[in-house]
């Protein structure tokens, strides 16, 4: 999509570098020149707004670990120590645990913008896989960060996430075993899980180049989802595109210090500021916020290793989309249909992030009240105790018991419809699953999409040409 190379040294050492190593000529091929598609929204800054994080997790993770110290016995203390003794170690340390989800959060933006605007469509196939990749290796960077702090829930969450591996039929337990470096969550562990935190986000920076040149090789998808077929089509990357993600970068910027100045511990778990006790367990035992939907389909399925299959599988179905959605329309604003169920997808998302956040038996609706009726040897109604729960119910069938005497009495227990979070949590995993299985593939087969544009200069400009635009309205 590119071209050929449109870079003039401009001196004699330029032309010497670029004889020997094009670095200049690839760096301008690819960040000035480069032809973008001229209709590129906002929602196509989080590209860069990602890269930000990424840099600044990197640099933040490299200062902490010059201070961290991955011991049992001392982690929780290093990491205090970070925050009240080391100069700036408490706004290093902030940033680094708030752009955990500032980081999260634009991927996720990014990743529902890319299923709107059907950027998994051919030929960006390989573009989303390495997408998915980065953002599975953000997923175990991030988890085997949270144990670092070494608090209640970093250890009880690093016990509760290792043992769905012991779920897997004949060759969990060894893995299990392996993963902690023993038979529960310790020092070894620990060792472990800071080696790879600190490992991984050279691995990720290693993909998002390699996400990076997919990019450049198939172009970027835009709006429309029409493939530019002309010069008029596109507009050079710098300063069109350039300037829109410093805007975007800046916004962000702005949100990210709102939370690391003014609400640094407001995404973590305050459970966290106490020192990690094998010998007590906190009272709810919940990942991170953008973890919680894998977590909440993780409880929605009764049986462990089913469970497991689905956790993995709602990642797993991510990487086969570009061959799931058989609609030869590319984005979701022609596609009326789709987007009525794309909305719904979102919303889904949404409550299974609330679902998990939640205790699995909570009650969101219950029709009627827990009924008991005491009845004597003669099938005789004696009395009736009524509750919400069914604990009251019972207390207050034991005063009706005790006031009447021990005769032989015979109880009848009534039990209410109640919904649950964990039903919830099924019916929106269901619908997640279909989704992708059912929804997209039927939809791309019956649909009637709207009529998409021939070109994308003629959706923008109107069918002028651009060189009747004026520059500022250009």
């Amino acid at each position: 999509m590119s071209g050929e190379s449109t870079y003039k040294p401009g001196s004699g050492f330029e032309r010497w570098l670029d004889a020997r190593l094009p670095i200049v000529r690839l760096a301008h091929d690819s960040f000035v020149a480069y032809p973008t598609p001229r209709n590129l929204n906002y929602w196509w800054t989080f590209g860069a707004i990602l890269s930000f994080c990424l840099v600044v997790q990197i640099l933040t993770g490299v200062i902490l670990a010059m201070h961290y110290i991955p011991n049992a016995a001392m982690a929780f203390d290093s990491v205090q120590r970070i925050r009240r003794d080391i100069n700036f170690g408490w706004l290093i340390q902030s940033v680094h645990a708030v752009g955990a989800s500032m980081f999260f959060l634009a991927a996720y933006i990014h990743m529902f913008r890319g299923l709107y605007y059907g950027s998994y469509k051919a030929p960006r196939e390989i573009l989303w896989i390495l997408g998915c990749v980065i953002y599975l290796l953000m997923i175990i960077t991030a988890f085997m960060g949270y144990v670092l702090p070494w608090g209640q829930m970093s250890f009880w969450g690093a016990t509760v996430i290792t043992n769905i591996l012991g779920a897997v039929p004949v060759v969990g337990e060894p893995i299990l075993y392996w993963v902690r470096g023993g038979f529960a969550v310790e020092n070894a562990s620990l060792n472990r899980f800071f080696s790879l935190h600190y490992l991984l986000p050279f691995v990720i920076a290693g993909v998002v180049v390699l996400h990076v040149w997919a990019l450049h090789v198939a172009g970027q998808n835009n709006p429309a989802g029409v493939e530019p077929k002309s010069k008029e089509d596109t507009v050079p990357f710098t300063p069109h595109a350039t300037l829109k993600d410093a805007v975007g970068v800046t916004l962000f910027a702005m949100m990210f210090a709102y939370f690391v100045f003014y609400m640094p511990d407001s995404l973590g778990d305050p459970e966290n500021y106490n020192k990690a006790n094998p010998l007590v367990t906190p009272p709810e035992i919940v990942p991170e916020w953008y973890l919680l939907p894998f977590y909440a389909i993780l409880r929605a399925v009764p049986d462990k290793f089913l469970g497991v299959v689905a956790m993995f599988g709602a990642i797993a179905v991510l990487f086969a989309l570009p061959w799931l959605d058989t609609s030869k329309v590319r984005s979701m604003r022609y596609r009326p249909v789709a987007r009525w169920f794309y909305i719904a997808f979102v919303l889904v998302c949404i409550g299974l992030g609330w679902c998990g956040a939640q205790t699995p038996d909570k009650v969101i609706y219950q029709a009627g009240n827990y009924r008991i009726e005491l009845r004597d040897a003669g099938n005789k109604p004696l009395a009736i105790a009524q509750g919400r729960t069914a604990d009251i119910a019972e207390r207050v069938m034991q005063q009706e018991v005790t006031r009447l005497g021990g005769a032989v009495r015979s109880l009848q227990r009534e039990t209410p419809f109640r919904f649950d979070v964990t039903a919830l949590s099924q019916i929106l995993s269901f619908f997640y699953f279909a989704f992708f299985l059912l929804v997209l593939p039927l939809l791309g087969l019956r649909e009637r999409p709207d009529r998409v544009p021939e070109t994308i200069a003629k959706s923008v400009l109107g069918g002028r040409p651009a060189a009747a635009i004026p520059k500022a309205e250009a």
